[in-house]
């Protein structure tokens, strides 16, 4: 069984490092960048959906800029 951090921290964090470079990813931006609904992106970082499949999390990670690893525990 895999257990998933806490996405909203994940985001979070993205964001305030993103802020330094002029470009803060807003959920709608990640949606688009991760070709996936602006739903999916919300029910993940808030803990609704606590089972995303594994090609839902290497397009959140793509459009985050971040590795797979750091949005698994």
């Amino acid at each position: 069984m895999v257990f998933f951090r806490n996405f909203k921290g994940i985001f979070e964090i993205q964001n305030q490092s993103a802020v330094g470079n002029a470009e803060v990813r807003t959920n709608e931006k990640i949606a688009r960048l991760a070709d996936l609904s602006l739903n999916t992106i919300v029910k993940v970082e808030n803990g609704v959906n606590t089972n995303p499949t594994i090609e839902t999390l290497k397009k959140i990670a793509k459009a985050l800029n971040t590795p797979v690893e750091d949005l698994i525990k």
